[in-house]
């Protein structure tokens, strides 16, 4: 990417240079972006067919995760990346997360941490241990699971507790919470667990930056339904909230025509094709911005960023008499515009990347799959604008060693080059 855009524009911290104290989620936030995930791999599961379950890793795509493969991301200007991981299902009877595992993944996210990356370690589906349990609301299955919780988040704590801010837990992945109260009142009981099972572990992780799931991680139901001041953290400026993009459905990813609606293969302004009966009906830019929208107003003019934990659009062969080269702009288009209107409304746009030949990355090769995916995604970060206040708010005027800023708020060494702010004065670092 280019290194003129300021939201890339070397936003790294030197390991271990500050402290946790003070880094709040929107200091953090403008730094992981634009993010990926490391998709169908960590979460890959239960791979009955597979005998050793580290190999599960292969189980949905076939390419074990490298150090080579995390600088390859870092080289196309990723900042962040997001870990799908299983726990529950790599545990003996007493819930002891496996050793071999634990320590696999743990390697992978050093993978990350040495290229100074962001990384968001989750709980992803995990057989649907716990996103899939909302049809029942008992108070023994509440309570059994909010155990299960903090016995699987106490683990994971304990073992990443002395890792600093580039590191954030993500206690589920899309809780199928839907619109119903009485489901969202048990998911914000499980989320209260993993808070209090992450902070109770101390060391770092008194102040670790902590993600917690909307219903369903759907951006209308999270707006209207969804109440983060319910949650008890007692730090509160470390929490920041996910949902997931995946919108309009007949352009990222319906892949036949049904009787109530066509697939869309092409999307945007411009992009149209006279004649078409796939132009997108519905969900084009203006419609993008007022999804995103509810998000700021609800959480990010609040100080709680948003992080888009997956958004991504199928690539497809047009059949005969489509417009290839419309429906290639089209997916950038999309890319360009989620992307862009996710920055402009606080939000971390994290790209959904599962090594099937149709994504982002080709871990296999080390070469970009879709261009027009990663041409959009460039894009909407060179245009995309965070406007909301960071770490250049805490600036000491009074210290002639007084921390360095860059463009976005946050925080960098001295060694760090190109325009920053030092006691709210913008200078060149050469």
């Amino acid at each position: 990417m280019k290194k003129s855009n300021f939201l890339l524009f070397l936003c790294s911290f030197m390991m271990g240079a500050f402290s946790m104290k003070g880094q709040t989620a929107m200091d953090i936030a403008p730094c992981m972006i634009p993010g990926i995930n490391l998709g169908n791999t960590l979460e890959a599961c239960p791979c009955n067919w597979l005998s050793n379950k580290l190999d599960w890793e292969t189980g949905w795509q076939q390419t074990k995760t490298s150090q080579k493969i995390i600088n390859y991301m870092k080289e196309q200007g990723f900042r962040s990346v997001r870990i799908p991981t299983s726990w529950y299902m790599h545990t003996d009877n007493n819930l002891n997360i496996d050793k071999p595992w634990m320590d696999r993944v743990q390697e992978i996210v050093d993978y990350c941490i040495k290229d100074d990356l962001y990384v968001v370690l989750n709980d992803h589906w995990d057989n649907g241990w716990v996103e899939n349990s909302f049809n029942d609301l008992s108070e023994t299955t509440i309570d059994k699971n909010c155990e299960i919780m903090k016995t699987l988040w106490t683990q994971i704590a304990e073992r990443f507790k002395d890792y600093d801010y580039h590191l954030l837990f993500a206690g589920l992945n899309e809780p199928n919470a839907s619109n119903d109260t009485k489901k969202i009142t048990a998911l914000i009981k499980y989320e209260q667990a993993f808070i209090d099972a992450v902070r109770a572990t101390g060391g770092n992780n008194v102040n670790r930056i902590l993600v917690v799931q909307g219903p369903d991680t759907n951006i209308e139901y999270t707006s209207d339904l969804f109440d983060i001041t319910k949650l008890n953290d007692p730090t509160p400026s470390a929490l920041m909230m996910e949902v997931h993009f995946y919108g309009p459905y007949n352009f990222v990813m319906m892949s036949k025509d049904e009787s109530w609606g066509k697939m869309a293969y092409y999307w945007g302004n411009g992009n149209h094709v006279s004649g078409s009966e796939h132009n997108a009906t519905w969900g084009e830019e203006s419609w993008v911005l007022q999804q995103l929208t509810l998000m700021k107003k609800k959480f990010a003019q609040k100080k709680v960023p948003v992080l888009i934990g997956e958004y991504a659009a199928d690539w497809r062969t047009m059949p005969a008499g489509e417009d290839q080269d419309k429906h290639n702009a089209s997916l950038k288009a999309w890319y360009k515009t989620v992307t862009r209107y996710s920055i402009a409304c606080g939000c971390i746009p994290m790209v959904w990347d599962t090594n099937n030949g149709k994504g982002i990355i080709n871990r296999r090769s080390l070469k970009i799959d879709c261009q027009y995916a990663m041409d959009g995604i460039n894009e909407g970060v060179a245009t995309g604008k965070w406007t909301f206040a960071s770490g250049i708010e805490k600036v000491n005027n009074d210290n002639n060693d007084s921390p360095i800023y860059n463009l976005q708020g946050c925080r960098v060494g001295k060694d760090y080059r190109g325009i920053v702010i030092v006691n709210g004065v913008k200078r060149i670092n050469k």
